[in-house]
């Protein structure tokens, strides 16, 4: 079985987590290391030490070393520079009385330009904004708009689950999602269960529904009629996360049993699975 070497770093704090090879170098968590960007090496902190797994790593950015204090002083300036970026873009933003909200910025210094993040609820004409940017920053300013699931991913956050939203540590594409897919998991069509920080459908639902596609083939549907250890009676719910069937027995009561334990009359069995 063909093993690499893997580690994880993050360029803030709790942030995105960016997968590398550490190559030749062995960082320890906490350890600042330089990442290779189209833009030169840039400084990230790693949070997940090297060390072997089994999944094919062809294509994964090679970490560049530890950060020098050279580096580290520029990744400071550069801190700097976006904080100060930010504050200036807001009060200008405020000036033209456009109705944008700043959700990140970034700055390039081998380009000497400013990439600014911002959402808005339509179209802007950011033209004279752009003007005074460039000329209160001193530097080329790029205005980027960027949709709701964009800014959770820059801004970040908690989801309802209680963890760090999957866009904002992991995720890299957004995939659709639909409310056809809440439906299929018995999930209430409620926009506040099943939205995420974003507003949008939960990116989670995606996730979890091929498993509920394949245990809705499997078990037996509510209203048949079956079989289990403690006789025979109609399934009346069915829970897929822990693969139980919950039945009414001929008596009266329920049970819950694993859903290997149910077994359908074999005429539904044979329609369920033919051949």
């Amino acid at each position: 079985m063909f093993m690499g070497m893997v580690m994880a770093v993050s360029f803030t704090r709790y942030g995105r987590l960016y997968y590398l090879d550490p190559g030749p170098h062995s960082p320890r968590v906490g350890d600042r290391v330089l990442v290779p960007t189209d833009y030169g090496p840039e400084v990230a902190e790693c949070v997940w030490a090297p060390q072997y797994v089994t999944d094919d790593l062809e294509g994964l950015p090679v970490c560049e070393g530890p950060a020098t204090e050279e580096h580290l002083a520029r990744d400071e300036a550069n801190r700097i520079r976006r904080a100060e970026g930010k504050a200036t873009a807001k009060k200008l933003i405020r000036r033209h009385g456009l109705p944008m909200k700043v959700i990140g910025i970034d700055y390039l210094a081998e380009a000497n330009t400013y990439r600014l993040y911002f959402s808005a609820p339509g179209r802007v004409d950011f033209r004279a904004l752009v003007r005074d940017l460039a000329r209160g920053m001193q530097a080329r300013v790029e205005l980027r708009q960027i949709g709701p699931r964009d800014e959770a991913r820059l801004q970040g956050g908690i989801g309802p689950c209680g963890r760090e939203l999957c866009c904002a540590t992991f995720l890299k594409d957004f995939e659709p999602v639909t409310v056809r897919m809440a439906k299929e998991q018995d999930l209430p069509v409620n926009p506040l269960r099943i939205s995420g920080a974003c507003g949008r459908l939960m990116c989670c639902l995606k996730y979890e529904h091929p498993l509920y596609q394949e245990a809705r083939q499997r078990m037996p549907d509510p209203g048949t009629e079956v079989s289990t250890p403690e006789g025979t009676g109609r399934v009346v719910g069915i829970n897929v996360p822990s693969d139980q069937v919950t039945v009414r027995l001929d008596s009266g009561r329920r049970c819950a049993c694993p859903s290997a334990s149910v077994c359908s009359p074999r005429q539904q069995h044979d329609e369920r699975y033919p051949g």
